[in-house]
């Protein structure tokens, strides 16, 4: 399965940078910045911003089947790099 990365930058409410990919089937801007903020309310950050501006398209890959059946599941998948909980 080809997954499309979008690269994501937000800032928490303790005031620190997180940075995550988002991991979706469709290459869909405005899809991913919804994950982004279904995630982010899923560890209590739903105040985040996270607009297209802090969620943008990166690249796309082949994705490894823990992740494919995440977003067979979900409709996406979380890569969580730095400062995520």
């Amino acid at each position: 399965m080809q997954i499309h990365v979008y690269d994501t930058y937000v800032k928490a409410k303790d005031g620190h940078i997180m940075h995550f990919d988002v991991f979706t089937a469709v290459k869909d801007d405005q899809k991913a910045v919804e994950y982004a903020k279904e995630w982010l309310t899923s560890i209590d950050e739903a105040d985040a911003v996270v607009t297209s501006k802090e969620c943008s398209f990166c690249h796309s890959q082949s994705a490894p089947p823990e992740v494919v059946d995440a977003i067979n599941k979900d409709g996406y998948y979380i890569y969580k790099m730095e400062g995520c909980a």
